[in-house]
């Protein structure tokens, strides 16, 4: 059969034919295409303004120096997420303070969060994980705390709370278009902003300070790195984006699907899978819990026999405070139980828009096969 992926980018004719005709007019850099498409991803989070850059990293990397976030700071940031959280929270020099997360959303633990606010703390960087981060706690948050929020939204383009589309409230929001999150420029990240004084800000961030004056030459007031986006990329976002909702309603439908399909199965309890009752949600990844110990297997010999069988898995996430990075200063075992239980037993099963719901029959079927051979 053919092999299934975990996850999978839709290309299709129109995107290339546009992506194509973008390179035949020799603009391939940053230009009209790439304030086109900020034009239309403000339009989506209520006439905010935008900026594209070549990752979500960058667009991270960028928003903490936006906010002077540096040494001698504190930023509280969920143990469970994608390493880059952790790794640009060292590289602007500030002080990483993990907090464990919620089993069912893998979102922060907001009790905790709040119990590692200290006098140093400056910023509250939560992860949207399984679910939507609601946007009244957020806001609740900042305001008693008094500290900035960015919001990792990488995995939820697409999705939506009660108050609109992620990205239209809160403070800064960070989005990524890498190939396996539910719309892709290629590589490509986004930041929505506050207002146009953060934007100009980030113009000069994103390319190397430079400011233009009036007289047509340029000053550079600040340092600035190499993260503007290209005209290439922007088209291919263009493309992508008309089709994005319609996305998100197929990686629904898939996950409802899976649902169905392993339903009352005693080695996969209810608490070893997404919350099913998700509002918004756009269902980046459908991941679930392994009940290793039970089988006396290893992840790597479940994901290992899941190729053979023609399926990619994924691991989304190790825990982030047991990286060598980390570990190396001072943090260990058990301090934050939930993600590392996640850490251990996490497994991203195919979801794509492509898929079919007999796609995912297949997979449920295999996978159930894999744990019953494993046990028995």
């Amino acid at each position: 059969m053919d092999f299934l992926p975990f996850a999978r980018p839709t290309i299709d004719e129109a995107m290339i034919a546009a992506v194509a005709d973008t390179l035949r007019t020799r603009w391939i850099v940053t230009g009209p295409r790439v304030a086109a498409f900020e034009k239309e991803l403000s339009k989506r989070f209520s006439d905010r303004p935008v900026r594209t850059l070549t990752s979500a990293t960058a667009a991270m990397q960028v928003a903490l120096e936006l906010m002077g976030i540096g040494p001698g700071d504190e930023v509280i940031i969920p143990a469970q997420s994608f390493f880059v959280t952790g790794n640009v929270v060292e590289r602007a020099g500030a002080t990483a303070v993990f907090v464990d997360v919620t089993l069912a959303s893998r979102n922060i633990d907001f009790a905790q969060a709040a119990a590692a606010v200290t006098a140093k703390t400056r910023l509250l960087f939560p992860t949207h994980y399984n679910a939507p981060l609601d946007p009244d706690v957020l806001d609740a948050f900042a305001k008693r705390h008094k500290v900035r929020i960015l919001e990792d939204a990488a995995l939820a383009i697409g999705s939506r709370t009660s108050r609109g589309p992620v990205g239209v409230t809160g403070d800064l929001v960070s989005f990524s278009f890498h190939p396996n999150k539910n719309m892709t420029t290629i590589e490509g990240g986004a930041l929505v902003l506050n207002d146009e004084r953060e934007a100009a800000i980030v113009d000069e961030l994103r390319f190397h300070g430079i400011k233009r004056l009036p007289d047509g030459t340029r000053d550079v007031e600040r340092a600035g790195a190499k993260y503007n986006f290209s005209d290439v990329s922007a088209r291919l976002g263009l493309e992508q984006l008309t089709h994005l909702d319609t996305w998100c309603r197929a990686r629904e439908r898939l996950a409802h699907r899976y649902f169905e399909c392993l339903a009352g199965d005693d080695l996969l309890a209810p608490e070893r899978l997404p919350p099913r009752d998700n509002p918004g949600h756009s269902w980046n990844m459908f991941t679930v819990l392994l009940p290793l110990a039970d089988l006396g297997m290893s992840r790597k010999a479940f994901m290992d026999a899941m190729m053979q069988e023609g399926i990619g898995t994924g691991v989304s996430y190790e825990a982030i405070h047991l990286t060598t990075l980390f570990r190396k200063k001072g943090f260990r075992e058990g301090q934050f139980p939930v993600s590392e239980r996640i850490g251990r037993e996490t497994v991203t099963l195919p979801l794509f828009p492509e898929m079919r719901e007999t796609d995912v029959d297949r997979v449920c079927e295999t996978m159930k096969r894999v744990l019953r051979r494993k046990a028995s």
